[in-house]
């Protein structure tokens, strides 16, 4: 149906000639009437919510807390000066100090305050006995004083009059000096007034300043740059706040009882490297490790981040020394290590130190190494490799060590030894693994060999360091044959575990000596009994205090080390270190230590430097175990390239090469072959040396009369 539509305007144009109409199309026309208008809001509506607007305005907020601030700048300022004054008058200050020595149980300290108390009240009654008598002898004095002045003033006028030769001029001087009284007089009376008006408002503005010196305001009233403490120095009344807000109610309560604020609990606030050191005694009822448990705490109570602050346990009983960095200074990297900077560094294994890095003083760290057993540990990709190879670098540079190889990475992390160690395995495999197995062993039947020898018989260093130890630990491998035994594992019958066993009971003694790097630890992959054979254990950052401990030992974690509390990524290269070849702060377990970064390059120059150091080594990268040998083709393989070499240098690489053929071998054995080749050992520089060239020239002589026989 179609709708009809009414136009109440008349047309002006003629109609035209209607349009025929389709019967079969029906055109529906809806009309949709507008919508209502929208209410209008209420006026009280709009008025609540502009003046919410405008209320919490941040321009709003900002000028009411600059309002309250400012009012309690001054208010709080009046109530310092107030105390200020009153602590000059009384003895309560040393009333104070005698309350806080007494409740840290500083009996001598309090005694001492008591007398100082003594003497202040001595002083103060002699000085309030001599006001009896002030008023009578400043009357005398004020005559005396007066009379002394107008006779001066008379001498001067007689002079001057007798000068002139007119009487009057006795009297000028004094005359002068009433007119100069009444001119002060009179500017006095034209200042008092306006003194009056202006003396109050400049006694608050001196209140306003001492208030905000002070920062006697709260904490939320305060300007941004103050309230988040970036470089904020640290004083002791910060100390005291960070320490009294800190969640331990023992240690708030003693504070608050103390009467001086807490102030008596700290040691001098020192300057050390990068930040400042405070020793704080804690009052009796408070424990260490309540503070030490509130790391994050107190760091964010100091206005700084929590890898920023560091807390260890020093010798002095209830003691905490705490340590806080700049804001943003441990995220600044330190300069090159020496090794780099100094082409002209040699090392010495006895006495000399490896340049590591610094620690948290700024101080250089130097790690000796003598004699001790290294284990580097922390999450992956914190920098363990470059740690432990710094020191391999640096003991390098020292020609008569002697460094047996396994990168179980076999990244090329270790590749510029490649003619400076003896052995240098590198691979992830099982197979690297029962490599490595077999140079550890061999190694261990060269540390027996020297223990059995004569009594005082100097050995050279032999460092056997194994990269990624977790990967031996781990490894399925087992023996073949009859030998079922395990290459890994941590018990018993595994072979890698029993030979590093083996070196850490005793090849300390002579200078066999192994060197572990692992990551991420645990005890399947780090074994109790091997971690704590380490005499030197350090740790990169870890995920747990339970790696930790694992890591450093329960004395260190203790003591306040926290390899755990580093941080992954931003951390990388500090590390936790616990070892007496590094000095450490008196009664502390444990040092931080943010290592030299030494890159590939650097490294790969710096073993240059130390294989012009040697005759030259021959680098084995892979052990033999074929059963047959040949000990004269042996003994040249082991010489290199060297014109000569010590004979125990080629008893030691014999070992290293097949320590089954040559383990036992001793000095009779190796000239034995060598008389019977015509390459007789010889002295030179008064030690016995074997020499390249009649080793080559006894093979191919011998190599000579088989051809000859053989035709």
């Amino acid at each position: 149906m179609s709708e009809n539509v009414v136009h109440l305007h008349k047309p002006t144009d003629p109609p035209a000639e209607p349009a025929p109409v389709d019967t079969a199309t029906v055109t529906t026309l809806t009309v949709v009437p507008d919508a209502p208008p929208a209410r209008p809001v209420p006026l009280w509506v709009r008025s609540g919510r502009a003046v919410k607007t405008a209320v919490t305005h941040e321009r709003t907020r900002a000028a009411g807390r600059a309002a309250v601030r400012h009012g309690l700048y001054t208010f709080n300022g009046g109530r310092i000066v107030a105390r200020r004054t009153w602590d000059g008058r009384t003895g309560s200050r040393y009333e104070r100090m005698i309350r806080a020595a007494e409740a840290a149980g500083n009996l001598e300290a309090a005694e001492e305050w008591e007398e100082r108390l003594q003497r202040f009240r001595a002083a103060r009654h002699h000085r309030r006995m001599d006001l009896l008598h002030s008023p009578v002898d400043a009357a005398k004095g004020v005559a005396v004083g007066a009379g002394m002045s107008v006779g001066v003033l008379v001498a001067l006028g007689i002079v001057m009059a007798i000068n002139s030769g007119q009487a009057g001029d006795v009297v000028t001087p004094l005359a002068a000096t009433i007119d100069f009284i009444a001119l002060l007089i009179r500017i006095v009376q034209v200042v008092w007034g306006p003194a009056l008006s202006i003396g109050p408002f400049l006694a608050l503005l001196a209140l306003w300043s001492v208030g905000r010196k002070q920062h006697a305001a709260p904490q939320w009233a305060l300007p941004a740059n103050v309230r988040s403490g970036e470089g904020e120095p640290i004083t002791p009344s910060i100390v005291v706040k960070a320490l009294r807000d800190l969640g331990v109610p023992a240690l708030a309560r003693a504070i608050k009882e103390m009467g001086d604020a807490g102030a008596s609990m700290l040691g001098p606030i020192t300057i050390a490297g990068c930040g400042v050191e405070v020793d704080v005694t804690l009052p009796s009822g408070v424990s260490t490790n309540e503070v030490q448990s509130k790391r994050r705490k107190l760091a964010e109570n100091l206005t700084r981040h929590e890898h920023e602050v560091f807390i260890t346990i020093p010798q002095a009983a209830r003691t905490v020394r705490l340590w806080v960095a700049d804001s943003g200074a441990l995220d600044e990297p330190i300069g090159p290590s020496p090794l780099v900077t100094d082409d002209t560094m040699t090392a010495d294994y006895t006495k000399g130190k490896a340049p590591w890095g610094q620690d948290l003083r700024g101080d250089a760290a130097a790690l000796s190494l003598y004699q001790r057993h290294l284990l580097i540990t922390g999450l992956s990709n914190q920098g363990k490799t470059v740690a432990l190879r710094s020191l391999a670098l640096w003991l390098s540079l020292d020609k008569s060590v002697q460094f047996l190889m396994g990168d179980l990475k076999g990244a090329g992390d270790w590749a510029m030894f490649d003619g400076l160690a003896t052995t240098l395995i590198q691979g992830p495999t099982d197979e690297h693994v029962i490599e490595v197995t077999e140079m550890v062993e061999g190694a261990v039947s060269e540390m027996n060999r020297r223990l059995q020898a004569p009594p005082g018989t100097v050995f050279p260093p032999l460092i056997v360091l194994v990269d990624e130890a977790q990967v031996a630990f781990m490894c399925p491998a087992k023996g073949s044959g009859k030998d079922k035994r395990p290459y890994g594992g941590a018990k018993a019958d595994s072979r890698y575990f029993m030979a590093v066993r083996k070196i850490h009971n005793q090849g300390r003694a002579v200078n066999v000596l192994m060197w572990q790097g692992t990551q991420d630890p645990t005890n399947e992959n780090l074994p109790k009994l091997v971690r704590e054979g380490a005499h030197t254990r350090a740790s990169l950052a870890l995920g747990t205090e339970s790696q930790a401990r694992m890591a450093l030992g329960d004395k260190a974690v203790d003591g306040g080390a926290a390899p755990n509390l580093l941080r992954p990524g931003l951390d990388r290269g500090t590390l936790v270190v616990a070892s007496d070849g590094i000095s450490i702060p008196a009664g502390q377990s444990s040092i931080t230590v943010r290592t030299h970064h030494i890159d590939d390059d650097a490294a790969t120059a710096i073993t240059d430097r130390a294989k012009a150091l040697r005759d030259g080594v021959t680098t084995l990268h892979t052990i033999d175990r074929s059963p047959e040998h040949d000990p004269l083709a042996d003994i040249a393989a082991v010489i290199g390239d060297a014109p000569r070499v010590r004979t125990k240098d080629v008893l030691a690489r014999l070992a290293t090469r097949n320590s089954d053929a040559y383990g036992d071998w001793s000095f009779l054995d190796l000239k034995r072959v060598l008389d019977d080749a015509d390459a007789s050992p010889y002295k030179s520089d008064g030690v016995m040396c074997v020499a390249r060239d009649r080793v080559a020239r006894a093979l191919a002589n011998r190599d000579g009369e088989g051809s000859a026989s053989a035709e």
